[in-house]
């Protein structure tokens, strides 16, 4: 179904191990969230043959705006995003479908190199949704935050619930604690793969993000709140969770100036 996986033919230098970033990480490991417990989640769907189909997460940072990654939404598609919702094969009632009007990906995104970051992109809706108890906008960090190592996290998503598995029908969560720089750029680790601007999550080989979670939010608790820290991007593709190959995300508080103006100037 995901038939725009991106895969970036990187070699790690220095590396023991040949190894390759895969994006559209999705939940491995991971167990159903409480209805609408994450209300700023969004499905990004594409239209294909007359039916609309997942393939990414995302987050609603304004009423009319939605923050993604680039890769998800780098193809000529047809997208529309669907807030408020949990099962995906069912109506729950609190859905609301809003067509896409416009992406704006990152300018110095590269398809062909996801290593080198952002891996970022902003979609403004046709229309703003209403905020109610299932959908509510995502609380973003402060510009420059980087989190403390082990910091607690929470990926969600749709997303495979095992390496080459199926699609979830069901949001779920995994709890990712994050690893800092200086261990998820170590040698035993991503490497020189891993940039300043993206963050690290778990990496114990049981739990990860996995195709389909791609875009969605790493939610991390910070001084007492739960903020998006994170836009899932890549996983290894050795496999989804691979011990020590933490899921990778773009680092939200890198790009808080470049979204405010985008979303000033749109």
């Amino acid at each position: 179904m995901l038939h725009f996986l991106v895969f970036a033919s990187l070699v790690l230098y220095g590396h023991s191990t040949q190894d390759f970033p895969e994006t559209n990480a999705r939940v491995v490991g991971g167990t159903e969230v409480q209805r609408n417990s994450w209300p700023s989640q969004i499905s990004l769907q594409y239209r294909s043959g007359g039916l609309w189909y997942h393939t990414c997460g995302g987050t609603l940072i304004r009423r009319n705006w939605v923050m993604t990654a680039a890769h998800c939404v780098d193809s000529q598609m047809t997208f529309r995003v669907v807030v408020g919702d949990h099962n995906l094969s069912q109506n729950d009632g609190t859905e609301q479908y809003v067509s896409v009007q416009k992406i704006v990906v990152h300018p110095s995104w590269n398809k062909d190199n996801v290593a080198a970051g952002y891996d970022i992109a902003l979609l403004r809706l046709a229309q703003s949704v209403t905020l109610n108890n299932y959908i509510q906008l995502g609380v973003l960090p402060q510009e420059g935050t980087t989190l403390a190592n082990n910091t607690p996290c929470y990926i969600t998503g749709w997303g495979r619930t095992k390496t080459n598995g199926q699609l979830s029908q069901t949001l779920q969560q995994a709890y990712l604690p994050s690893v800092d720089y200086a261990i998820c750029s170590s040698s035993s680790y991503w490497g020189s793969t891993v940039k300043r601007t993206m963050v690290c999550a778990g990496g114990d080989g049981v739990r990860s993000g996995c195709q389909g979670d791609s875009g969605g939010p790493l939610h991390c608790l910070v001084n007492g709140q739960y903020s998006v820290h994170g836009v899932t991007s890549f996983v290894s593709k050795l496999g989804c969770n691979v011990s020590r190959k933490p899921t990778v995300f773009t680092r939200v508080s890198a790009y808080i100036s470049w979204m405010n103006n985008v979303i000033a100037s749109n």
